[in-house]
């Protein structure tokens, strides 16, 4: 890719480009029946990829150190698309008790895990 290709957003070989969103790179997918967790869900990329992930119909477990945080986050989503499935757990990756907890909590919810 040039970076030419890089500065105008015009799409390499893969059909998407530096313009491309995450609702373009997405079109078209049925995530129904799929469970994510997405770390880092509560702002910036991660926040961006559990809307479209919602979005795409998968059922979005959001790891989160601040869970107020990451509760704001889901009720946002969640005025914008209201049959989002979205849960917020409570994981400090830099913990190895949370995670372990975090993992526990997830299984306790009896889901599979996809992604």
């Amino acid at each position: 890719m040039s970076i030419i290709s890089l500065i105008t957003g015009w799409p390499g070989l893969s059909g998407f480009g530096s313009a491309s969103t995450a609702e373009d790179v997405t079109q078209g997918i049925d995530a129904s029946g799929l469970t994510v967790i997405v770390t880092g869900g509560a702002s910036g990329i991660g926040l961006e990829t559990v809307r479209v992930l919602a979005m795409r119909k998968a059922h979005v477990i959001i790891g989160a150190r601040n869970v107020e945080a990451a509760n704001k986050a889901k009720q946002q989503i969640l005025q914008q698309n209201p049959s989002a499935k979205l849960d917020v757990l409570k994981l400090d990756l830099s913990s190895i008790t949370s995670t372990t907890q975090f993992a526990q909590n997830f299984i306790a919810l009896n889901l599979p895990l996809n992604i």
